[in-house]
């Protein structure tokens, strides 16, 4: 498989997961990994819409990788940040332990993944910018 396609799998499957599955995952099937306590409402819709937003322009960058390399480092980077800190709060917190397991790897594999696998620059992007 060559490294463009692994790419469209892993945005879609990325891009999925936000949008369809943080939701069963935070409520139903694995709260001590992806919900933190006490339950905040507010929090919790707040984060669902802003990974369900993300899920649906990841879908859409999977059609052309190249085209949305800004988007593609965004995810993976704000995901690596995202676990790197609750990493640290889930370590503070006993009760919070279970994200060590759950939502925090989740990240650093989508992160990871997403820079291994992001398209290169295009060799007339960089000499348009070295002309410029």
């Amino acid at each position: 498989m060559n490294r463009e396609k692994a790419l469209k799998i892993v945005l879609r499957l990325a891009g999925l997961i936000f949008l369809l599955g943080v939701y069963p995952l935070m409520m139903y099937l694995w709260p001590s990994g992806w919900r933190w306590q006490p339950n905040q409402p507010e929090y919790e819709q707040m984060i669902l819409g802003v990974y369900a937003t993300l899920g649906i322009f990841l879908l859409m960058a999977a059609r052309d990788p190249a085209a949305n390399r800004s988007l593609i480092a965004f995810t993976a980077w704000s995901s690596l940040v995202h676990a790197g800190i609750m990493a640290v709060q889930a370590l503070r917190s006993p009760a919070e332990r279970g994200h060590l397991l759950g939502d925090v790897p989740a990240l650093v594999v989508v992160g990871i993944a997403l820079i291994a696998l992001a398209p290169a620059k295009q060799a007339a992007e960089r000499a348009s910018r070295a002309g410029a």
